[in-house]
């Protein structure tokens, strides 16, 4: 449990607001910690770390910032800076929960400081632009939470004093409650969707947990993938089962529902053994309110709900994720299995389903088979990723990973 907040904002303009933030914390019994982004102006009092050691810690200097004469770079310094100054003084146990305010330039910022900082880290931003689709989803970490700013664009008022005391009661909140990841058995990242079209994780992760792992399953719909890449970025698993990644596809065709370019790299990048199946490749997700790109207009969908709906790929289309699944693959600095189940990679592909097109399939079968990179090993069923089969394979195959030492025996 923690009640140290860290407070940050430009605090030569938002002062009052800032000020009231840490009125808000304390009077719950919190502390307080204050950093200051600003660039041109001062403080109307002191700062625990003032913007110099901000601009510092991003490598540059205040009067870099100034002689920029352009807004822009000037955040990127102190964005760059903010975001290095935050992780290591989170690392050296200094606070326990942050939270960021500004308008968009200030949110700007937040997106990197917050994105810096480990899963597990209660991390609030109040913003004047929270929720707007200027902001991708690429910029949020994993678990950051945000509240809009309104009414607050320029001085206090009963309308945003509501916003902001709800964020400082809800930052020093999560900081007292927040249970951190813990690091007692070795884990194991999956990506999936729900039970509906995938269902291999009913099987596996009781196996595996019946093995001394722990395993957690990520909804592949852009965030989770988001928080997949990032915990595999910060080496949090043993082993990875990345078995959706649809999230590719989202990305390569122009869906909003991307988890950002970097999406099966990070595992690969980082040692990180991966076991990887193309559950849903032949999918792409849009937003159920947005109009699909024009390629995929006239093609077979299901509207899986009002937020979502899936367009079906064609065979060029397919050949062209199993293209840009292996370069990435190609690149894993660990061992790598894919497993391919030909006879189809969600519920509703099997035969007489409603999506089912089995000469695309095929197509998404011989070009994998034909651009596999060397040090992936191909892993071929006949039968559907659904089946008891595939999730049989994969233990199978996990095992002997463990038995020779690709990845570490399981703790009970």
């Amino acid at each position: 449990m923690g009640d140290r907040i860290l407070i940050v904002g430009t605090y030569d303009t938002k002062d009052d607001e800032l000020s009231y933030l840490a009125g808000v914390i304390r009077a719950q019994g919190g502390q307080v910690l204050t950093m200051d982004v600003s660039v041109l102006g001062e403080p109307h009092g002191p700062t625990d770390w003032t913007k110099h050691d901000v601009a510092r810690a991003g490598g540059a200097s205040i009067a870099d910032a100034i002689a920029a004469e352009d807004e822009n770079t000037a955040m990127q310094i102190m964005a760059r800076g903010a975001a290095a100054l935050a992780a290591r003084l989170h690392a050296e146990g200094r606070f326990d929960g942050v939270i960021v305010l500004g308008g968009s330039m200030g949110t700007d910022l937040a997106l990197d400081l917050c994105a810096a900082l480990p899963l597990g880290v209660p991390k609030y931003i109040v913003s004047t632009v929270s929720f707007s689709p200027m902001i991708p989803p690429h910029r949020l970490a994993a678990d950051v939470q945000m509240i809009l700013w309104a009414g607050g664009l320029y001085g206090l008022n009963s309308i945003c004093k509501a916003s902001l005391s709800q964020a400082a009661g809800a930052v020093l909140g999560a900081a007292r409650a927040v249970e951190r990841p813990n690091r007692d058995r070795p884990l194991i990242g999956m990506t999936s969707f729900g039970k509906t079209v995938l269902r291999y994780m009913v099987t596996l992760k009781p196996a595996l947990e019946a093995r001394g792992y722990e395993v957690a399953v990520f909804h592949a719909t852009g965030m989770g993938g988001r928080a997949f890449e990032l915990l595999a970025e910060q080496g949090a698993f043993a082993a990875v089962m990345d078995f959706a990644p649809q999230e590719v596809s989202n990305h390569l065709f122009g869906s909003a529902i991307s988890a950002g370019p970097d999406r099966m790299t990070a595992a690969g990048r980082n040692g990180v053994p991966q076991m990887v199946a193309p559950g849903c490749y032949d999918l792409l997700d849009v937003v159920g309110w947005h109009e699909p790109p024009a390629a995929f207009r006239d093609q077979p969908s299901h509207a899986h709900n009002r937020l979502i709906s899936s367009y079906l790929l064609d065979g060029p289309q397919r050949r062209q994720v199993a293209r840009a699944l292996c370069a990435k693959l190609a690149q894993a600095q660990a061992p790598v299995s894919v497993f391919l189940p030909v006879q189809g990679c969600n519920e509703w592909d099997r035969p007489g389903g409603p999506l089912s097109d089995p000469a695309a399939l095929a197509e998404f079968c011989d070009e994998l088979r034909a651009v596999c990179p060397p040090n992936v090993t191909l892993v071929e069923l006949d039968a559907h990723i659904n089946d008891t089969a595939f999730s049989d394979a994969v233990l199978a195959a996990f095992d002997a990973w463990v038995a020779a030492g690709v990845v570490p025996a399981g703790r009970g």
